[in-house]
């Protein structure tokens, strides 16, 4: 039987807040049922695990497949390490993604050209992100962001998909974060959501880091 666990990923501090993720592993490899899964549990993303030992993941939305993803592969990072006790590397639809662990916070390492579909919008104040009603007019991924302290690479942001599906705002985005980085060219902290928090960092390889703390929220169970 295939199991469900669920974790919030890019946490704040003291481990509150982050993005819910739903971990499948084993079960149906079929595209067309697991995406039916994917929109019935309604996350913002699920993932799932074909091969616990090599890493191998797929990755859904609500309504589309994800070759890469921030979110849910800091997620199964660390579940994969926290009971299988060793996660070097993960492969997703894009390519093998690196991983490990520094203190409280997972890794992953990703290519910019990886992340596609998105478009980040400066505001010119955190004021002006936390006062959006919601999304802004228009289609496709919008992270919109502003600097809480451009000195310290300090950010904030919200993210909105607009893709028609009923994920209206996503908590906690790594793979926009990605790209943010790679656009300003420095390393970042990024506070997104209701109190979420993603890090990156630029790697010698022309990579980006993407971390963040992961807190189990429940034990795996019977999944359909």
């Amino acid at each position: 039987m295939p199991e469900l666990v669920v974790v919030d990923v890019f946490c704040g501090p003291g481990h509150t807040a982050g993005n819910r993720l739903a971990v499948i592993i084993g079960g149906d490899t079929d595209p067309a049922a697991r995406q039916q899964r994917a929109a019935e549990l309604g996350y913002s993303e699920t993932v799932f695990i074909d091969d616990v030992q090599r890493g191998v993941v797929d990755i859904y939305t609500p309504s589309i497949r994800l070759p890469f993803a921030g979110h849910p592969l800091v997620g199964v990072s660390w579940l994969l390490r926290a009971r299988f006790g060793a996660c070097d590397v993960i492969h997703s639809g894009a390519g093998a993604v690196p991983t490990w662990p520094d203190g409280e916070f997972s890794w992953v390492s990703g290519r910019p050209e990886w992340v596609t579909g998105r478009t980040t919008h400066q505001y010119a104040s955190p004021a002006d992100i936390d006062a959006l009603p919601g999304p802004p007019a228009g289609t496709g991924f919008l992270y919109t962001w502003a600097w809480m302290d451009e000195a310290a690479g300090a950010v904030r942001a919200r993210a909105f998909p607009r893709r028609g599906d009923a994920i209206v705002e996503d908590e906690a985005t790594g793979a926009a974060a990605l790209q943010l980085t790679a656009e300003l060219g420095r390393s970042l902290t990024v506070h997104q959501g209701v109190g979420s928090e993603i890090r990156t960092q630029l790697q010698p390889d022309g990579t980006i880091a993407v971390g963040g703390r992961v807190t189990l929220v429940e034990e795996p169970s019977a999944s359909s």
